[in-house]
This record gives C-alpha cells, structure tokens and sequence, in this order.
C-alpha cells in the first residue's frame, strides 16, 4: 500500500528544480538523496522519480528528481502526488499520532456504538485535519480534534464520535 508524502505544487527556476507540499513528519526520511517515490498524476499514470536533491527556500522544500532535467519537464509533474511504501514507514512512538492509511476504512461510531459511517480519507486543510465520512452514500466532513473524535483504537478497527448537533447531518 502507498501513502501520499507530499504534492508537487509548482516548477522553481529552470533547472528543473520543484516546489514541494510536504505531507510527512519525517521529510528528512521520505525526501533522502536517492529514495525512489511513486509520482501519481491526476488521471491515475504513475511513474517512478528518484531524488537527487531536497533542501529548503523560504519555508518550502525545493527538491530535483534525476528523470527531470528542465523546466518544461518539472512543469508537467504540477499537482502530482509523491507516494511511498507503508511498508517504509517507521511505526509512531507517539499514541496520539496516525499514519493516514491507518484511519481510512475505520469504522465511525458514537460512544453507544451506534455505528454512523466509515472513514474514506483523511483532509489536510489549512484550518487542520478533516476525517471524511461515508454515511450511507453521503459525505460527511467531521474535524479531527480530540474533542470530537475523543477515541482511535486503530486495533479493534474503529474510531468513536461526540459530534456537535447537527455535525452528521451535513453533507458536502
């Protein structure tokens, strides 16, 4: 299975240089001179692109890939998204912190058990995370803070709710 570690957002300079939003913790890991990410386009092609460098400018990571050696090149790789193997992730120390792939398919429950829908994927907004819910065919977008998703038991498959009235009722 691969997880998204970041989305090229856009072509830096003419060497073929990329601007990079990263989706990782570990960036030093995922973006190491020489790893090989799966790159996603928006239609679904992938590709393989190795990494020759990564570095920082003005609070982005900048990084080149060997296969792209212009700017015409780093142009087409614009919103593609850079995967890796689960299998590479090292396990969280922190119990509080989740890989995404971890979440998706959980089943969403109210503290009763009421079952009321099944985790699709995880949003990274600006304003924080999002869980996206399947509710019977709906879309529901709950927050992911502690005050609403009060549990995550990744093990038993499940995450419970104490969602604001009206919370699940929204649809997208």
């Amino acid at each position: 299975m691969e997880v998204v570690v970041g989305r090229i957002a856009k072509a830096h300079g003419i060497r073929g240089e990329l601007a990079v939003d990263v989706r990782t913790d570990s960036p030093e890991e995922r973006f190491a001179e020489g790893a090989v990410l799966a790159a996603r386009y928006r239609d679904g092609r992938t590709r393989s692109l190795t990494i020759a460098a990564a570095r920082t400018h003005s609070g982005r990571l900048l990084m080149s890939f060997e296969e792209i050696h212009s700017r015409t090149d780093a142009e087409e790789l614009r919103g593609v998204l850079l995967l890796a193997d689960t299998a590479d992730l090292p396990p969280s120390d922190d119990p509080d912190e989740f890989y995404d792939h971890e979440l998706e398919g959980l089943r969403a429950e109210l503290a009763d058990g009421t079952v009321v829908g099944t985790v699709q994927e995880i949003v990274h907004a600006p304003g924080g995370e999002l869980l996206t819910l399947d509710r019977e065919g709906r879309t529901v977008l709950v927050p992911f803070v502690r005050a609403i998703v009060p549990v995550v038991d990744v093990a038993a498959g499940r995450v419970v709710l104490d969602p604001p009235e009206g919370l699940l009722d929204e649809t997208e």
